[in-house]
């Protein structure tokens, strides 16, 4: 029986959480054992294509260091069927009270996406404190979140959304960061020709990463 994870631990296991679009199930398994062997294990498979949760089921079947999650949960039926893969938290673009309460039924640690001030005190009225910031770049980046330090200081946040390499750094220096969410770590052209190495460095890299 696997351990039930909390939001925060989802959070603090690396610096980055990948943020992952499959479009063939047979890329799945070798997708997630190169991130695994690069020091990343918290894997946000996204809801993106009709593969999806398939690639999740065949993860959590197969990949057993890995800790595979879904992205894109946008609805109470997103995370139900993502919970029946063998999804083990939840990622969401925004945050409904019918998604937060649907995951804390079913026990699905989630990290809800918010943009703004109110959003951020919607999830936290529903018992959310580690949320993630989406899209972080496009929405104020690392300025914002300095701004929010005052008054949302209990909050720990994952920014994602126009994060690459060259700028998970600046956001991961802040005290209200603990991780970040990007997809450059897995391109989808190196995804596409099976170049798991280049991944797993990638992976490596991030893993790597000073917070």
């Amino acid at each position: 029986m696997a351990v039930k994870l909390t939001p925060l631990d989802v959070m603090n296991d690396a610096p980055v959480i990948p943020v992952i679009v499959l479009n063939d199930v047979a890329h799945a398994v070798a997708l997630a054992r190169a991130l695994v062997a690069g020091g990343i294990r918290m894997l946000e498979v996204t809801l993106r294509t009709p593969v999806a949760l398939a690639c999740i089921e065949a993860i959590a079947r197969e990949v057993p260091d890995a800790v595979p999650g879904a992205g894109t949960v946008r609805s109470a039926s997103d995370a139900q069927a993502a919970a029946f893969a063998g999804a083990r938290f939840a990622v969401s673009p925004g945050y409904t009270h019918s998604v937060g309460k649907t995951c804390h039924e079913l026990g699905l640690p989630l990290l809800p996406g918010v943009a703004t001030g109110g959003e951020i005190m919607a999830a936290q009225e529903d018992g959310y404190t580690e949320l993630k910031f989406f899209p972080a770049m496009q929405a104020g980046g690392a300025a914002m979140l300095k701004a929010w330090q005052g008054p949302f200081g209990d909050v720990k946040f994952c920014p994602t959304g126009g994060v690459t390499a060259a700028n998970a750094g600046d956001l991961l220096a802040l005290s209200n960061v603990a991780c970040v969410g990007g997809s450059w770590l897995t391109p989808a052209d190196l995804i596409a020709r099976g170049d798991w190495a280049a991944i797993t460095q990638l992976a490596r890299e991030a893993a790597s990463f000073k917070r």
